[in-house]
């Protein structure tokens, strides 16, 4: 089972796993935590219903460190495994996998949202951002192949024309 006790006693499979280094990761716990709580209630369930009993009563979780929540939820967003596999790391089944995976993507999207870290959507925004001095933006924006109807002009059928037969794509 991985947990981030084990894991960050090696810094280069730490890194490989979740992209961060040890440093990184532990600046990036404290506004986890603050994210967590937010979204934990102390007088209602998950289901919204009222609690019966205090918070904290019942099972112990896998998954019991704000930190093993983290690494669970960052392994998952840089490899995008099958959920069954990435349970078996954890040693979850799939159907907690598929839980902690919904209850903690929302967590991890406001704790970047809240440290300002959000990936750019827009790439005219982009090159107006903050970015790093230095930094080539035309190396860090990504793009993707999209399908398109064939068009009917012959002129635009050229430019649009690989020399490969496959479909017709554009970038975007």
């Amino acid at each position: 089972m991985i947990t981030y006790a084990t894991l960050k006693k090696n810094s280069r499979r730490f890194i490989s796993m979740t992209s961060l280094t040890v440093p990184e990761f532990d600046a990036l716990v404290p506004t986890f935590i603050a994210e967590s709580a937010k979204s934990y209630s102390l007088t209602h369930t998950r289901a919204g219903q009222p609690r019966r009993r205090k918070a904290g009563g019942g099972n112990k979780p896998r998954l019991a460190t704000p930190e093993d929540q983290l690494l669970f939820i960052l392994i998952y967003q840089k490899t995008y495994p099958l959920q069954t596999a990435h349970g078996l790391q954890f040693d979850l089944s799939q159907a907690q996998t598929n839980e902690w995976i919904h209850r903690l993507s929302p967590i991890l999207d406001h704790t970047f949202a809240s440290l300002r870290q959000m990936p750019e959507r827009d790439g005219a925004a982009f090159a107006t951002s903050g970015v790093t001095p230095g930094v080539p933006t035309d190396l860090i924006i990504d793009g993707t192949e999209r399908r398109r109807q064939r068009p009917k002009n012959s002129e635009k059928q050229r430019d649009a024309y690989s020399g490969k037969k496959r479909p017709t794509r554009t970038k975007t």
